[in-house]
């Protein structure tokens, strides 16, 4: 899936995850989320990119045959099964990355190197972090670098990651321009709302909800979404 990495950086650097999230939504597209544990190393760090994933065996191979292979922009999607008793990541890894012009790292496990990490600048996401690194060495599966499980999420190269502060999101790659077009907009209103707050004009005022009281009173199965959607509301898509 071609993905152009510049400008899918430029458009996600005005964006949030939780934007895209609500897009996703109002789009009827299935939000993939990592796990809420998986956070930025470096709080503040935010990365996007098309997924180039790798499935930990024990080996650093791995990972350098999955840069390898990358593209710049990318971002390396480590598998390593949610385990907490190893790293599987460190410094070398992520300078080898960022060397290749990759845009990050998100880790379903644990890094360490943590002061270096920081150090290097590249976004990188996990779990947390531990001191030992592996002491396995298991046989490596079929499609070890065609997909990568991140919590319940199966990711490939069809999928693009973002991530912020709010945590990690996977999103068809044919489907980010549309996305990106309905979290643009969502956030253009969002603003409009906000200020209007601060202008002394309530939330509940500038989505009628008074009116949607009544309107539910008269009929119980309406919903707030229904009624947001009918007003122009986009707190909850």
């Amino acid at each position: 899936m071609n993905v152009d990495a510049p400008d899918l950086r430029r458009r996600f650097a005005v964006l949030t995850t939780a934007h895209v999230a609500d897009a996703c939504l109002r789009a009827g597209v299935p939000v993939r989320c990592a796990p809420a544990a998986v956070r930025p190393v470096l709080p503040g760090g935010r990365l996007a990119g098309r997924v180039t994933p790798a499935r930990h065996v024990g080996s650093v191979d791995i990972f350098l045959e999955a840069i390898d292979r990358a593209s710049p922009g990318d971002v390396l999607v480590v598998d390593n099964g949610g385990r907490a008793d190893e790293s599987c990541v460190g410094d070398l890894v992520v300078l080898e990355a960022q060397a290749a012009g990759l845009a990050g790292v998100v880790v379903w496990g644990l890094h360490r190197d943590t002061a270096d990490i920081r150090a290097v600048g590249l976004p990188v996401f996990s779990l947390g972090a531990i001191p030992t690194g592996p002491q396995r060495l298991d046989a490596r599966p079929p499609g070890a670098l065609a997909s990568a499980e991140v919590g319940q999420q199966t990711v490939d190269a069809g999928d693009v990651v973002l991530g912020d502060d709010d945590g990690v999101l996977f999103v068809p790659a044919e489907r980010v321009g549309e996305l990106f077009d309905l979290a643009e907009s969502i956030r253009d209103t969002e603003r409009r709302q906000a200020d209007l707050i601060r202008a002394g004009v309530p939330l509940r005022a500038q989505v009628g909800f008074g009116a949607y009281l009544a309107r539910r009173a008269e009929d119980p199965s309406l919903t707030f979404r229904e009624h947001l959607r009918a007003v122009g509301g986009a707190i909850e898509e």
